[in-house]
């Protein structure tokens, strides 16, 4: 009997390993900390795929999704900031940098490391994160990061006369609830 669970639990293994997991509803929030303001946003409709066979992972997310806390930071943020209408989403296209060290056969916890080329606001900068990746029956089922950008980076310019009030970096935190992508032949 434990031979065949071993074997079962082997087949899940070689035939995750080949899958692709995706969500439609990542989570994206960020926030920048300021000496007289703190503003934070999130955005729960992210688009994100991981190919266990490549390790390439993508990341999609419309800008006008954000939600704030005060209307008027949305406004802002999309016309001043982001430019929204311009520049319509946020993109990263990357890879597991370590993905012989996720086990799809065991249940846990990875610490992952993931780089890529994250655009924003029309600019590609290469980044480079930590997360973790959990492993449950032989799949990803969710998947955690966070990283810190400049704003400069991506040509987004904060105006002097509110310059005490949006940090010049901004922290970004990801999460996302995965499930099997079924590609038909």
């Amino acid at each position: 009997m434990r031979n065949i669970i071993v074997v079962a639990m082997l087949l899940i293994a070689q035939l995750a390993i080949g899958q692709k997991f995706f969500s439609k509803t990542g989570k994206i929030t960020f926030t920048s900390e300021a000496p007289l303001e703190k503003i934070e946003a999130s955005n729960t409709s992210a688009s994100t795929v991981i190919d266990m066979a490549s390790g390439n992972l993508e990341w999609a997310v419309l800008i006008q999704g954000f939600q704030f806390e005060k209307s008027l930071m949305k406004e802002h943020f999309n016309e001043n900031y982001m430019e929204s209408s311009k520049y319509p989403k946020a993109t990263f296209k990357g890879k597991l940098d370590n993905l012989s060290s996720i086990n799809l056969s065991k249940d846990g916890t990875y610490p992952v490391t993931v780089s890529g080329q994250l655009e924003i606001h029309g600019v590609s900068q290469p980044v480079t994160a930590q997360g973790t990746i959990t492993v449950k029956k032989g799949a990803i089922t969710s998947a955690n990061s966070k990283l810190t950008i400049a704003l400069a980076d991506y040509k987004i310019e904060i105006p002097k006369l509110v310059g005490d009030n949006i940090s010049k970096t901004v922290d970004i935190m990801i999460q996302a609830d995965y499930q099997l992508l079924n590609v038909a032949p």
